[in-house]
């Protein structure tokens, strides 16, 4: 389990939006929730209620293909096809496909949903991660993705609870409340430039002509010391929670996470043994009748 502007790589999740510019950044963050989350976004993918085992997937604002290669794992028969804006999150994509000798199930578009939707066949599942809230309507991708849908497809959307966390509450060292200082600035950027975030997406499925069968919410707690990748991880997406909150912090807060940040320095967040990733994701299943 998603997806990177602020929303980016988490928020877009997995999953990326469809208005992030290619970014190496946001590319890394994508990838390495992908590798840290790899089990809970299995653990999605096996929990999705199917039925007949697709043949055809679309995964709508597909990132650099954390769902894509999840669901060509749960459905070894099936075809993806993966739908972005960035042609650098896209060749990223394909040059996994080859490395995983998958380039033969995948097939990449590169457009951008607010405008016109190309032509993506009749999938029997849809799949979009952190990426419907990004839309500048909503409601009608909605719609559109119910007309696309094969008779008796299924619809996962995917959304994350926030950016996540990775500092306990009481990190030694650290000035109180630094990561909160960050995820409040995160916060109001998102409450002014991307409104649909953190929407109940069950009533706009059910006004779409989807039926609701399910809804979930998975709790991600992974401790840093299950993966190496944790703390990487940690420092990409702090570093990318520091450019977005920089205007707001106090300077005495800049340099504490910079301290954090510096990934050679001795208070770097890479040699700290008390890490975790902690989100939430919650998913709806939504079939067309």
């Amino acid at each position: 389990m998603t997806h990177a502007s602020p929303h980016a790589a988490h928020d877009g999740a997995h999953s990326v939006s469809q208005h992030t510019p290619d970014s190496d950044v946001q590319a890394e963050i994508l990838d390495l929730d992908a590798e840290v989350l790899v089990e809970h976004i299995a653990s999605i993918t096996a929990w999705l209620p199917v039925g007949r085992r697709p043949r055809h997937i679309v995964d709508l604002g597909c990132g650099t293909g954390t769902g894509t290669f999840a669901l060509l794992t749960r459905f070894p028969d099936a075809e993806v096809t993966a739908v972005d804006t960035s042609g650098g999150h896209l060749r990223r994509l394909r040059d996994r496909a080859e490395e995983l000798d998958a380039a033969d199930r995948v097939r990449t578009v590169a457009a951008d949903l607010d405008a016109d939707w190309p032509e993506l066949g009749r999938p029997e599942l849809v799949w979009a991660s952190a990426s419907m809230h990004h839309m500048a309507d909503p409601d009608r991708a909605l719609r559109k993705v119910h007309d696309l849908l094969a008779s008796g497809g299924l619809f996962a959307v995917v959304e994350l609870a926030g950016f996540p966390r990775f500092l306990p509450e009481d990190a030694p060292g650290e000035r109180p409340g630094l990561e909160d200082l960050c995820h409040a600035a995160l916060a109001h950027h998102h409450a002014e430039h991307v409104p649909h975030r953190g929407a109940d997406w069950g009533p706009k499925l059910a006004a779409a002509g989807f039926t609701v069968e399910d809804e979930r919410t998975v709790t991600v707690d992974v401790d840093g010391s299950r993966s190496e990748a944790v703390g990487h991880y940690a420092l990409s997406s702090l570093r990318f929670l520091r450019d977005g909150a920089a205007h707001v912090l106090a300077v005495e807060d800049l340099d504490a996470l910079d301290r954090l940040l510096d990934a050679d320095g001795p208070f770097s967040i890479l040699r700290r043994g008390d890490l975790a990733v902690r989100t939430e994701r919650t998913v709806w299943a939504a079939r067309r009748a």
